[in-house]
């Protein structure tokens, strides 16, 4: 007899903990076999297909193109034969980028509870803990499942063309566990004063997600204060219902003071994807790194002429992204300490012997910072080769996780942009970055004499946790000497 297995979206690693359906590969009623991709989804950090761990005939699948489903979310249900033996079946146990495809659950048993008695109109209902521990094991397991059944009906209730948005008061459970994954649904909704537990999830098995809480939101759905707003002065202030005037409704505005509270008009763009992954990472560098940037100018000319003529002796062509990096890690090996790492819990710099040099690329997804992988070790065409793979990749999308981390030191070539210079933000967990501009023709003052050069605003950001202004100035004094006298470079060759 057939057995229907769910597959779950699975943790792609590296912290992520949501991902957007770009395509399905399958159709309902197709046949699969184990580890056959069967959804592309995009996180992120890039575009992965998923395979399932199942071999059989899918039956469902749960989602649209565009839908964002967090991180064990059902994605599909596959129909099984019976294994041979009579066990359970088992999953293909290969990997994908940090998670292993495993068997499923066993199978959990629903225990039913007789109606309680719902709180009336004047009378509140109990605010007992989301995660509380009080009473007996078999009552929680008991108020767990009832609730989950009921909020599971909502789910498919609203599903099958019922209102979106909070479910009637008579039918929110107000105890038990709530359903939500997303631990930035839990953090909005917190930060908003709304009360989780009053809301019906519009995902599968009536999971809440973020677009929930903002619907929620947007309409007025009731927030309850906070047990430890008491005292503060700067706690919001919200209307009871002895508090509101005669004729309106609890949570309602006057015309006034909508007009004065709506913000202007516009449009909203969820931060989410490339952009969102981006916002957090340089929002949490600079709460943790105290950074400083220091910039200097350099001649150019002759830099520009040594890549002429390499180019010009046939053989590959070497790009000038290649020679900055190239100058980038002779500099790391005279000034190790810029690529490091802070371990702030066990307060250590951690010097890293390798060095992974991430390049900033700019796409249609947005930023990105690809990695050449031990980069102190190539000469100046295998950093153009790999620059240049790297690089499509990103272009198309088709970028690894694996490709987009570990990164121990950036370049930023912001100089494509046709500026001079900037104060870039350093890529967390890195200690520096080097920033470079473009290189244009000035007046510059050249052996005595004044002189029209191709000059370039190179710029350092470092973490002055792990160095001093000396060890910062003497790296880039190093870089500007390499770009306005390539022959340096000759030392460490």
């Amino acid at each position: 007899m057939a057995q229907v297995l769910e597959f779950k979206l699975p943790d792609l690693g590296e912290g992520l903990t949501e991902a957007e359906i770009v395509r399905w590969l399958v159709e309902v009623g197709d046949v699969v076999a184990i580890d056959q991709p069967v959804v592309e989804v995009e996180t992120a950090k890039a575009m992965v297909e998923v395979p399932c761990p199942y071999g059989g005939v899918v039956t469902a699948r749960f989602g649209d193109e565009g839908t964002e489903l967090p991180v064990g979310a059902p994605l599909l249900t596959v129909a099984v034969g019976e294994p041979a033996d009579g066990g359970e079946p088992e999953g293909s146990g290969n990997v994908l980028v940090g998670y292993g495809t495993a068997a499923p659950p066993a199978r959990r048993r629903r225990v039913r509870q007789a109606p309680a008695a719902r709180p009336t109109a004047h009378q509140p209902a109990p605010a007992g803990p989301v995660n509380g521990s009080s009473g007996s094991s078999h009552a929680g397991a008991d108020r767990a499942a009832a609730t989950g059944h009921a909020e599971r009906a909502a789910g498919r209730g609203r599903r099958a063309g019922g209102p979106a948005g909070p479910a009637p008061a008579a039918e929110r459970p107000v105890d038990g566990p709530v359903p939500v994954i997303s631990p930035l649904v839990r953090r909005l909704a917190r930060e908003n004063g709304l009360d989780l537990r009053r809301l019906s999830g519009s995902g599968p098995d009536g999971l809440i997600l973020r677009a929930d809480v903002e619907d929620a939101l947007r309409t007025g759905a009731t927030a309850v204060p906070g047990p430890s707003h008491a005292g503060d002065p700067h706690a919001p202030v919200r209307a009871t219902a002895a508090q509101v005037p005669a004729g309106q409704t609890p949570g309602a505005q006057t015309p006034a003071a909508r007009t004065s509270a709506s913000p202007a008009s516009g449009s909203r763009v969820p931060l989410k994807g490339v952009r969102g992954a981006v916002a957090d990472k340089l929002s949490r560098s600079r709460r943790e790194i105290p950074d400083a940037t220091c910039w200097v100018d350099a001649d150019a000319t002759e830099l520009m002429r040594a890549r002429a003529a390499m180019n010009a002796a046939g053989g590959p062509k070497i790009s000038l992204l290649a020679l900055l990096a190239r100058i980038c890690t002779a500099a790391l090996a005279r000034y190790p300490e810029l690529n490091s790492t802070v371990d702030t819990e066990a307060r250590e710099i951690v010097r890293l012997d390798a060095v992974h040099l991430g390049f900033a690329a700019q796409t249609e997804r947005g930023l990105v910072v690809p990695v050449v992988r031990d980069a102190h070790a190539r000469d100046a065409e295998s950093l153009t080769a790999e620059f240049a793979r790297l690089t499509e990749a990103a272009r198309t999308g088709a970028l690894t996780p694996g490709e987009l981390t570990g990164g121990t030191f950036t370049l930023n070539n912001y100089g494509v942009f046709g500026v001079d210079g900037s104060t870039p933000i350093i890529n967390h967990p890195e200690a520096a970055m080097l920033g470079v501009g473009r290189i244009v023709p000035k007046p510059w003052v050249h052996d005595g004499e004044l002189a029209v050069r191709q000059v370039v605003q190179l710029s350092l950001t470092f973490d002055h946790r792990v160095c001093d202004g000396g060890t910062a100035g003497g790296f880039l004094r190093y870089v500007a000497d390499c770009v306005e006298q390539p022959a340096v470079l000759l030392r460490t060759v």
